[in-house]
Formats: C-alpha cells, structure tokens, sequence
C-alpha cells in the first residue's frame, strides 16, 4: 500500500509513466502534443497549443484554447463545480447537428492564480466524445463519472475515479 487505502502502483513497463509520479498539488503546463476530438463524424476541436493538468493518481487533463473548438459546438450549461486547486468550473453541452451531449465539457472563467493559464480553455469529457486522441492515439476516459483525465497507453496506473478510490 502508498497509504491507507491506497492501492500498489501498477509497474510502468518501458515507455510508460507512473500517475503516482505526477505532483500534488495538482499542476497545469503547456502541452504541444498533438490534441484531436470527434463527435458526430466530424473533428471540433484540434490543437497543438493545449494544457494540461497533472495531478498524483490522475491521467491528464487537457485544456484547449478557444480557437481550437469548432465555433458551432458549445453551448454554457447550467451549473458548475470547485476545484480546490483550480477555483470555480463552468460547463458546456457539446452539440452536432441533432447530437448533444449535456455537461460534456468544462472550463475555468476565472482561474486561481497557479492556473491563471487554463483562463478560457475548454475540457472535454473523453467518454462523452465519439473519440479523443492524443499524438494520433486514441484514449480511453478516466474510471468513474466526475474527472475528466485521458488515460493513453504511456500511463500506468492505478487511476483515481472508479469504486473505492474516492479516499485516494
């Protein structure tokens, strides 16, 4: 065990990260990797000037600037959320054509100072998306229905999110 009820870290084979090397508190940085998101056949949003946030036992987050989202998919949701780290989230339905995916996407209006850099960006919940990819690989969603990380193959885990990882 890392802890009380934590559980033992998966051994990262060659090539991969551990999440329980990645910091806490959580971090935000930028990412040049390549971001791609689909939904409805149709690609809404793709960068290479994205950020993301790092945080023990979590995959990434990626953030996305404004003028990489479609500008026809986003429509503000109502309420919202607090992250200790990050400050007050906002949430967005991501809709194409008679698809809409309700709350499928967050962002920080008014970040805490550490995050002032994800001001404006969009996050969007991989399991909502028809896919996500990062560098042209596909990821899967982080486990349970809150966190919003991307769990690509470079990552070993376990992650934070599914049944009994809420003491994590």
């Amino acid at each position: 065990m890392l802890g009380k009820g934590v559980p033992r870290r998966d051994p990262a084979l060659p090539g991969q990260t551990s999440v329980w090397d990645f910091p806490r508190p959580a971090i935000a940085q930028p990412f040049a990797g390549h971001i791609r998101i689909e939904l409805g056949g149709r690609v809404i949003a793709e960068t290479r000037d994205a950020v993301r946030t790092l945080e023990t036992s979590h995959p990434p987050t990626y953030y996305l600037p404004p003028d990489a989202i479609a500008p026809d998919v986003l429509r503000r949701a109502g309420g919202g959320s607090f992250c200790e780290w990050k400050g007050s989230a906002v949430y967005w339905d991501v809709a194409v054509a008679d698809i809409v995916r309700p709350r499928a996407a967050w962002s920080y209006p008014s970040p805490t100072p550490s995050f002032a850099i994800l001001r404006d960006h969009v996050a969007f919940y991989a399991r909502a998306m028809d896919g996500c990819f990062v560098d042209g690989v596909r990821v899967t969603p982080q486990p349970g229905e809150f966190y919003g990380g991307w769990i690509a193959p470079d990552l070993a885990g376990p992650f934070k999110g599914g049944p009994g990882s809420m003491g994590w």
